[in-house]
């Protein structure tokens, strides 16, 4: 599982001129409903990112992709003082309003597999679920 602690080892310090951070220009053939023309993100995100868009293109879950709630944002985890994967870009929040934390997350089977499939791990399966939230199951 990847940690704050692994993101502070691999990439430094969370900060908006990281190196590692790079504005990602979503190809048009991934570009649907509310995917971003551009993704301020990890470069280490790109590849797996691009996966996981073509798994729910290809797999017919792209319709349950109703929000891009985001990817870099420096924060702190909920309600704790670790710093959130988020700060390093490495993780991403879909379809928020209703997948909620701490309550059952409404995204399908299918939706969830696109992105582990393509190297993700999913917020939903957490003893407190957070079902908006996908992380990269390694880096």
């Amino acid at each position: 599982m990847v940690t704050a602690q692994k993101c502070l080892e691999k990439y430094g310090p969370a900060s908006a001129s990281n190196r590692n951070l790079v504005v990602w220009t979503v190809p048009d053939e991934l570009r649907r409903g509310p995917i971003p023309p551009r993704i301020y993100l990890n470069k280490d995100m790109i590849k797996p990112l691009v996966q996981a868009f073509r798994n729910l293109i290809d797999r017919g879950f792209i319709d349950e992709l109703k929000t891009w709630d985001g990817c870099f944002n420096i924060r702190a985890m909920r309600g704790q003082v670790i710093m959130s994967l988020h700060s390093w870009a490495v993780a991403v929040d879909v379809n928020a309003a209703e997948n909620k934390m701490g309550k059952t997350p409404k995204l399908s089977a299918g939706f969830v597999q696109c992105f582990t499939d393509a190297g993700f791990e999913w917020g939903g399966n957490w003893h407190t679920p957070d079902g908006m939230h996908f992380q990269l199951a390694t880096i």
